[in-house]
């Protein structure tokens, strides 16, 4: 029973479910666009085919999983899964600005960040409050 309730174990798995599903979310996303699935006859000479992928690392709550982002031949295939040059999501900076709109100080504020994640946050908090006025 302790190997059920192992945390990291959990996280791997989430994280390899999750990576797996976005990887087949987006091949989907392209197969829809072109029309035709991979390999099929009817997709020969249309003009525009699948041209490989390129890697992304996006960084979860699980963990960081490498995606690969389909391309097509024409350059024409924009993907809607995942957000443009985003590596992380942005709860951190979401509960900043929260925070400041609630009226806690930009002194509390930085207290509880470093108290949670470290000083390396700190620098970029100035920055955060001032683009979200």
């Amino acid at each position: 029973t302790q190997a059920l309730f192992n945390q990291d174990k959990i996280n791997d798995l989430l994280r390899h479910e999750i990576q797996q599903a976005v990887n087949d979310l987006l091949e989907s996303e392209l197969t829809a666009f072109l029309g035709y699935d991979p390999y099929a006859r009817n997709g020969w000479n249309t003009g525009n085919s699948r041209n490989g992928a390129y890697f992304r690392k996006i960084d979860t709550q699980f963990g960081s999983i490498e995606v690969q982002v389909p391309r097509d031949r024409n350059g024409m295939f924009h993907q809607h899964t995942l957000p443009d040059y985003k590596q992380h999501t942005d709860l951190l900076e979401d509960m900043v600005i929260k925070l400041y709109s609630k009226g806690v100080t930009t002194r509390e504020i930085a207290n509880l960040i470093e108290k949670m994640y470290g000083s390396h946050y700190i620098v970029q908090l100035k920055c955060l409050i001032s683009l979200s006025k």
